[in-house]
């Protein structure tokens, strides 16, 4: 449904451009140039954007990731999650906002309500799964809240976060994906209450866990501290109260990457889990060790990351002629005025 929409709003954009400039065009640069008339803009808006939400993916239309996530192996979790959906918050960035810069403007209010509706419900969602796979999953409709909330608050700053949460989060959660993998390879299930007291025979790889999970709810120091961190500041600037509200998804993503690394790695192991779960191999620390020093790394040096993602952040503000706000200055009355 989503590619369907996005097709006709293509086709759409096409005749607009015929109607505009005599001759049709898909160019990206020709498209941006137009400057559609406000109400064609929303109309069109509606087909991209969907789509867009649709592979973010972003409530109500997330539905698919968890099934898609819970199914799949871990490796192709890795992709599905940690790379394939950023397309659709890249795609926000790119088409929605330099081709309709009036209508997402217009939407910007109802989509941020949207996003903190989305990093509360994915947060809840992911406190009660009973499969760690899903979890992971419902962790990533939370922090795809923040990612979109960060494209529509349209200031420098959470848009730089934006950007540089969703490199992070391809980070952190690929390596919470192959970790999990790790431990269901073998144990031979993905449900939470199969596994406890892994930290007993496998303490290095309940170490990595910790680590990744850590990285998953923001801790500081870890690469996703610095976006989340400016998603919230920029958003609050222009939008207090859904900053306000976004920030119960830090409270709920400690509750539930603790309680998953309390319910799978603390405690005394069974029998099954002593039987079935080593300690981390050697071809595994290779693959793992890298990802979680990229996400240590940028947790001190963002500026690698933002000193890319700046400059495309300043053209598409300019782009939707959005400017910062401006702080407030209240003079403080002088002693002995008139009154």
């Amino acid at each position: 449904l989503g590619g369907l929409l996005m097709l006709a709003a293509i086709i759409g954009l096409y005749v607009v451009s015929v109607q505009m400039t005599g001759t049709g065009s898909f160019d990206y640069t020709t498209l941006v140039a137009l400057n559609i008339d406000p109400d064609t803009q929303k109309l069109l808006f509606l087909g991209v954007f969907f789509a867009f939400a649709v592979k973010a993916p972003m409530v109500p239309v997330h539905t698919w990731l968890p099934d898609a996530a819970g199914e799949a192996t871990p490796g192709s979790a890795v992709l599905l999650v940690g790379v394939l959906d950023k397309v659709g918050t890249f795609g926000m960035l790119r088409y929605c906002l330099p081709i309709f810069p009036d209508a997402s403007v217009y939407y910007a209010p109802v989509i941020i309500i949207i996003a903190v509706v989305g990093i509360i419900y994915g947060a809840l969602l992911a406190i009660g799964q009973s499969d760690i796979k899903r979890l992971i999953a419902y962790t990533s409709i939370s922090h795809f809240g923040f990612i979109v909330l960060g494209i529509f608050a349209f200031t420098t700053l959470s848009q730089s976060g934006s950007a540089l949460y969703m490199v992070n989060h391809g980070f952190s959660t690929a390596a919470l994906f192959l970790l999990a993998g790790f431990l269901i390879s073998r144990r031979g299930s993905q449900l939470i209450a199969d596994f406890g007291g892994v930290a007993k025979v496998a303490p290095l790889m309940a170490g990595l866990f910790l680590v990744a999970g850590l990285s998953s709810l923001a801790l500081p120091g870890l690469s996703t501290f610095v976006s989340e961190f400016l998603v919230l500041v920029g958003t609050f600037t222009r939008y207090p109260v859904a900053a306000a509200v976004a920030t119960v998804g830090i409270i709920l993503a400690a509750v539930y990457v603790l309680w998953l690394y309390q319910r799978t790695m603390t405690g005394e192991p069974g029998d099954e889990v002593r039987a079935s779960v080593t300690e981390i191999k050697g071809r595994e620390v290779v693959a793992i060790i890298p990802v979680l020093a990229i996400i240590v790394a940028l947790g001190f040096v963002p500026q690698v990351v933002l000193n890319v993602v700046n400059p495309a952040v300043g053209r598409t503000m300019q782009s939707i002629g959005a400017t910062d706000p401006q702080p407030q200055v209240v003079a403080a009355p002088v002693q002995g005025a008139a009154k």
